[in-house]
């Protein structure tokens, strides 16, 4: 009987355990089980250097999306955005490819307008912002090329 009641406790033990190694495996994997709700926003860059899919969008500081999908589209850059349903976007907001940490992370920020107008599902952000080339800066700066 003890035996019995000792291979109970270590199964309890366990799946106990496993439960707590999935729960923590999902909030760090940020991954959604319950569906998160977005609606998808278009925006076309001249570049995109270093930006993937996944990628975070931020407003603030805060993030509010990912990127969708990245596509040449008439040999510009063509960026799908998931945004978070409870987020309105203006019209007139800007997209910028901003870098984050000195390791050189892209992830995209937006920085709201003052349009009355909304951008709904499907819609376009117009306003955006290439990211900065630090290398081809530095070599102008190395070659002289750079006026004051």
């Amino acid at each position: 009987m003890k035996k019995f009641d000792a291979e109970i406790a270590v199964g309890i033990f366990v799946f106990i355990g496993i439960v707590c190694m999935g729960y923590i495996s999902v909030n760090l994997g940020k991954i959604n089980l319950w569906g998160e709700h977005y609606y998808q926003v278009k925006a076309v860059f001249s570049s995109v250097k270093g930006l993937k899919k996944n990628t975070v969008v931020e407003i603030s500081g805060v993030e509010v999306g990912k990127v969708k999908d990245i596509k040449l589209v008439d040999y510009q850059a063509e960026v799908e955005l998931l945004i978070q349903d409870n987020i309105k976007l203006q019209e007139d907001a800007i997209a910028s490819i901003r870098t984050k940490g000195l390791l050189g992370e892209k992830y995209v920020e937006i920085t709201p307008g003052g349009s009355d107008e909304l951008v709904g599902h499907g819609g376009s952000l117009h306003e955006t912002e290439p990211p900065l080339d630090i290398e081809k800066l530095i070599g102008n700066f190395i070659f002289g090329k750079v006026k004051d």
